[in-house]
């Protein structure tokens, strides 16, 4: 049996949107880090294999952005069909080609080493099973972020947890029964239809379940046109993790008695009849099982109070959308929409163990009730979840803290990270540069405000056209490391993956908002213009330029858009520093190359005593 061992800064259990996001941030921010994934491929609830939506906050410019929108826009600039395979592979590429991050797939995280009391436990290592490797790998690290969602860390390393709903009473909590139980939402298994010119029959499997008239689907058939069957729910009465089996094969049977009642038995039956199948998943998405417990439990108030926490390191805006346990064995609404603010702020203190020192979580195993979980599991907002998390711990391996640790003397700077990565804190504005604050800016705007999206009426944005420059000029020459920029991705476009393939569908497209050639020009002591740097495809919102010059004034000029003839850009700094947190553009070798680096003696035509003639009558015979 292979036995491997490894040591990391920051281990992640979990590659579903939360685990990528936090992998990604903590590598960035230096720390050596691993990410640990079950599957084969990256994305969890949003992947090829389960193909759920990515959700998050309602309203008008309430896009969550960082990580998570470099990642949608990477795919729509390369995936403008919305093919899942080419999804997969963006995901994929934004993981295996991060400097700093090591990524073990198809590798299950079994079991965990502590030490320490049960009130101040400390996680050594984790023991992970690589099924395709057959190999046994251990691998200790100074903190651990469990983005599982299952919340796998929580028994073997004796963190405290939550399951199920707790009784209204405990947290004054509305909408929570009046006695706490160990019932959760269900887990889903998705639908994917494509409209052709011509009818397509469908001819059931025997062993599919029988739906013979709408009595039987009540609340649940919305058409075929544009959804993904997210009702088609069971397991809220088990337990999903240790039933997840029997669950998916409950879901099996009636997730093609559905398709067959759609076609068949529905009086919308003549609607279906050019739809076919599409795609039908085979491992179900899960919306709901264990809960740590930090050192805030965020509750249905928090969210309804639109909470602005001093220690915010994220946000949410989805309703509180809280799915029957039942699922489709239900005969009402398979979901309630409670209203909630968009945003309402989510705390730093959420997302570490209240009694595992070196624990972080981030996803929908935040510590949370069962009521503000409702809102919290969205993936768009567990994402951004991620990013701070990841952030948070490279900063407590940088500092030698603990997660808490971070809190108590670095929470401030987190927050300026995260904003500095683009992720939007409602309520904080970011520092600007220095050099940025000693320089004159020529744009009639608050580019320097430190809010890097419109917010309510404030567009915070210098608006022009194509060509249209914006300078910031100094009264003496400066040194210039990088230049940032914030461009306008237009924060209502949809970049969701499809859940349907009409037969004339549009292509998704980058939204038109957004700069897609630009130039840093800077100007010397004689008052001359040279350009440092030129992109000439961007297809990012976030931009850090290295410029790497001394110069007395640095401008902006815009070049071409991805069709609008106006320019936004929300932040243009320069600073004294390269971050160097922005991914690089790895680019695969020729197959040439790749084969030069072979031994040529394993390039040898196999030796034989056979003549080619005599091996090729052998084969054919």
């Amino acid at each position: 049996m292979n036995n491997q061992h490894h040591n990391f800064d920051v281990c992640i259990i979990g590659g579903g949107m939360s685990g990528m996001c936090a992998a990604i941030a903590a590598a960035r921010h230096g720390a050596k880090t691993a990410i640990v994934h079950d599957r084969p491929v990256f994305g969890g609830n949003a992947s090829s294999e389960i193909r759920m939506w990515i959700c998050g906050a309602h309203g008008q410019n309430m896009k969550e952005t960082g990580i998570l929108e470099e990642i949608q826009l990477e795919n729509a600039y390369r995936n403008p069909t919305g093919n899942y395979s080419v999804w997969d592979s963006a995901l994929y590429g934004k993981i295996a080609f991060q400097p700093n991050l090591t990524h073990f797939m198809n590798c299950s995280c079994t079991d965990c080493e502590t030490e320490g009391s049960a009130d101040d436990a400390r996680i050594t290592s984790i023991t992970c099973w690589q099924l395709t490797s057959q190999t046994w790998h251990t691998i200790g690290a100074k903190v651990f972020i469990d983005c599982s969602g299952d919340s796998i860390l929580a028994e073997p390393s004796g963190a405290l947890y939550r399951e199920g709903r707790e009784a209204a009473s405990e947290f004054d909590e509305d909408i929570e029964p009046l006695n706490a139980d160990d019932k959760t939402m269900g887990n889903s298994l998705l639908i994917q239809l494509r409209k052709t010119d011509e009818p397509h029959p469908f001819v059931a499997p025997g062993w599919a379940y029988k739906f013979e008239s709408p009595a039987d689907l009540p609340h649940r058939i919305q058409g075929v046109k544009a959804h993904n069957f997210w009702w088609i729910e069971l397991g809220g009465l088990q337990h999903t993790i240790r039933d997840a089996e029997a669950i998916r094969d409950e879901l099996m049977k009636t997730v093609w008695g559905v398709w067959d009642y759609i076609k068949n038995v529905a009086p919308e039956r003549d609607e279906a009849a050019n739809w076919a199948i599409e795609w039908i998943g085979s491992l179900p998405g899960k919306r709901e099982n264990l809960r740590y417990v930090g050192d805030h439990i965020l509750t249905q108030n928090d969210v309804r109070d639109g909470s602005q926490f001093g220690d915010i390191i994220a946000y949410g805006g989805w309703s509180m959308d809280d799915h029957h346990p039942a699922g489709m064995l239900y005969p009402g609404k398979p979901t309630i929409f409670h209203p909630a603010p968009s945003p309402y702020g989510i705390p730093y203190r959420s997302l570490y163990s209240k009694n595992v020192g070196n624990l972080m979580f981030a996803g929908r195993n935040i510590s949370v009730t069962h009521a503000a979980l409702s809102s919290t599991r969205v993936m768009a907002t567990c994402a951004i979840i991620g990013q701070a998390a990841g952030t948070g711990a490279a900063l407590a391996v940088k500092h030698s803290t603990s997660p808490r640790g971070v809190h108590g003397d670095y929470l401030k700077l987190l927050q300026q990270l995260l904003m500095e990565d683009d992720c939007y804190l409602p309520g904080l504005s970011r520092e600007v540069d220095s050099l940025t604050r000693t320089a004159q800016c020529d744009a009639d705007a608050p580019l320097h405000n430190g809010i890097d999206r419109p917010v309510n009426d404030d567009a915070n944005a210098w608006t022009g056209n194509v060509g249209d420059a914006v300078t910031l000029t100094w009264n003496s020459s400066v040194d210039i490391a990088a230049a940032r920029i914030v461009f306008d991705s237009n924060l209502n476009h949809d970049k969701r993956m499809p859940c349907s393939y009409p037969r004339k569908a549009d292509a998704k497209t980058m939204p038109q908002s957004l700069v897609r050639g630009y130039r840093i020009e800077a100007q010397d002591e004689s008052g001359t213009w040279q350009t440092v740097f030129r992109d000439e495809n961007n297809y990012q919102r976030l931009a850090v330029a290295p410029v790497n010059c001394r110069a007395k004034a640095i401008r902006l000029v815009s070049e071409s858009t991805w069709g609008d003839d106006a320019v936004r850009v929300f932040a243009f700094d320069a600073l004294s520093t390269n971050p160097a947190r922005l991914p690089d553009s790895p680019r695969g070798k020729t197959w040439s190359q790749v084969v030069a680096q072979v031994d040529p003696v394993d390039l040898a035509p196999p030796e034989s005593g056979l003549e080619d003639n005599e091996r090729a009558k052998m084969h054919s015979a």
